[in-house]
């Protein structure tokens, strides 16, 4: 293994379980057994590298994200919400076929990037990658005309808040379904509980403030 995939996979593991925040550099060269003129030389600084971290699940997962919208668009005269959220599932499961555990570290990492407030990795993100927000949006509004732009703007946002938390804590959340209800849950099975939580939210009925 080349000494920029070992930083890599090295900041992967301790930036899904702890943070961007929470994770220094020494930790990560200490993981990887590189020193940190390595790090230095093949990324430059830390948001670089979790740039680099990203970009590595976000190349493969953009196309088939969009593929898979667009599909369920031309697919489904009467689209619905959850059918909308459903065409997510498939592009993040291929992300285990990227790493072991991919899919969950994926979401994970995207969960801290709101959580511990790293405004650079929304805007790397939506600058570089606008094809699966253009196309999230327009199946939204395929499956639900009626919503205007305001209330779109609102209800994506609490869905990706939503998403976020859940996605960010899903150790903690399969761990409490074990314990808790003896009930055996991967990342496909949290996925798959959010979903109508999600598309009930989206598709709620417009409240006029008074």
């Amino acid at each position: 293994m080349d000494t920029k995939t070992k930083i890599l996979n090295a900041a992967e593991n301790l930036f899904a379980d702890k943070g961007f925040t929470g994770t220094s550099l020494r930790e990560i060269t200490s993981a990887a057994e590189v020193n940190l003129a390595a790090v230095n030389y093949h990324f430059g600084s830390k948001k670089e590298l979790i740039k680099a971290l990203m970009k590595r699940y976000l190349d493969v997962l953009s196309p088939e994200l969009q593929g898979s919208l667009q599909r369920v668009m031309e697919d489904n005269e009467n689209l619905t919400l959850e059918q909308v959220f459903e065409a997510f599932v498939e592009p993040l499961l291929t992300l285990n076929q990227l790493k072991e555990q991919g899919t969950s570290n994926f979401l994970q990492l995207l969960g801290h990037s709101y959580t511990d407030s790293q405004g650079f990795l929304r805007w790397f993100i939506t600058t570089n990658y606008p094809g699966i927000i253009d196309n999230f949006v327009m199946a939204v509004h395929k499956a639900y005309p009626e919503l205007s732009s305001q209330d779109m703007f609102w209800r994506l946002h609490f869905t990706m808040g939503t998403a976020v938390f859940a996605m960010s804590s899903t150790s903690a959340l399969i761990d409490i379904a074990q314990n808790d209800f003896n009930a055996e849950v991967d990342i496909e099975g949290v996925i798959r509980r959010l979903i109508p939580y999600v598309a009930a939210g989206v598709g709620a009925n417009t409240v006029v403030a008074g």
